[in-house]
């Protein structure tokens, strides 16, 4: 049986240090002013790859207690390993071109069933346990995420957002739910096309104007040198950001997941922040955390809110 969450998550939160009442009650009053901050603030989030697979229940729980906290929180999700063990299960190799998943007709019905389906509605479950109520939606439902397919013929039933009509997610967070959007969407002739979800969170954050827009990774944020975990970059403007990206500091796999931040910071939102989901708790210590002890990179709208040179841990 494929299971969604593995079963070394609770051995992982067995693995974190123990934490006395004082300290408990410590972070929490030291957390109330950014708490407070906080509160009545749209958080987009971008949830899938390393905290999927590491530690997805725990994850679920973080955004459950934004919720509880008064935020707004939505949860965009893929769910590529979850595809690809469907995909082998019904015989079918997984294939990519330059990072994106090459999506025949076949692969697209077991992505839509996995993403809207099975990943989808075990998220909403989750959330439930946690006393917290969600709502399961994907970009079909309501015409939420607008696509065209890509023009690379080769990638098959792969879309890119044309647009993004936000009403469902603002009538399910104004009902005090939480929507969890599955990043699958629909074409003009009804065609489901599968749609990355760090552009398509992006997208949502920027329709939404977002106060703070999310990328769970699988790396502790930009780096100066990707060989030293040192060199994290904890605060940088979008045009430094981009400067990274010129300057070659950014490279690989980071710089789409860069460019979704600066076109979610161009749509509107305030911040955006490149976190390590295997790390435990990452999100809550990202938004509530004191500023000089956060493990992630945030890049502002403007020189204004940051200084423009980036600041080295």
């Amino acid at each position: 049986e494929i299971k969604f969450a593995p079963s070394g998550d609770a051995a992982a939160e067995e693995a974190l240090p123990p934490i006395s009442p004082a300290d408990r009650a410590r972070a929490l009053a030291e957390s109330l002013p950014n708490i407070a901050a906080l509160t009545g603030r749209t958080v987009v989030i971008k949830y899938g790859g390393a905290a999927m697979v590491t530690s997805p229940e725990r994850t679920i729980r973080d955004v459950a207690a934004l919720h509880a906290l008064g935020l707004r929180p939505v949860l965009v999700h893929g769910g590529g390993p979850e595809i690809n063990s469907w995909l082998a299960k019904v015989g079918i190799e997984p294939k990519f071109v330059n990072g994106l998943r090459v999506t025949d007709a076949a692969t697209m019905e077991v992505v839509a069933m996995v993403l809207m389906g099975k990943v989808n509605k075990k998220i909403v479950a989750t959330m439930g346990a946690a006393g917290v109520g969600a709502v399961g939606l994907s970009g079909v439902d309501g015409g939420l995420l607008q696509a065209v397919k890509v023009e690379n013929e080769a990638l098959g039933f792969v879309g890119e957002v044309v647009g993004v009509d936000e009403t469902a997610l603002e009538a399910a967070l104004d009902a005090g739910l939480v929507p969890i959007v599955a990043t699958v969407a629909a074409d003009d002739d009804g065609n489901f096309l599968n749609i990355n979800a760090d552009t398509a969170a992006a997208a949502i954050a920027g329709a939404l104007d977002a106060d703070e827009f999310i990328l769970m990774t699988d790396v502790p944020g930009l780096l100066r040198d990707v060989k030293d975990p040192g060199s994290l970059i904890r605060e940088v403007d979008e045009e430094a950001a981009g400067k990274l990206i010129q300057d070659g500091v950014v490279a690989g796999g980071m710089v789409p997941k860069v460019t979704c931040c600066l076109s979610a910071l161009h749509a509107g939102v305030s911040a955006t922040h490149i976190i390590d989901g295997r790390r435990p708790h990452s999100l809550l210590e990202e938004l509530f955390g004191p500023a000089d002890a956060k493990q992630g990179t945030t890049i502002f709208r403007d020189a204004t809110d940051s200084d423009s040179d980036a600041d080295l841990d």
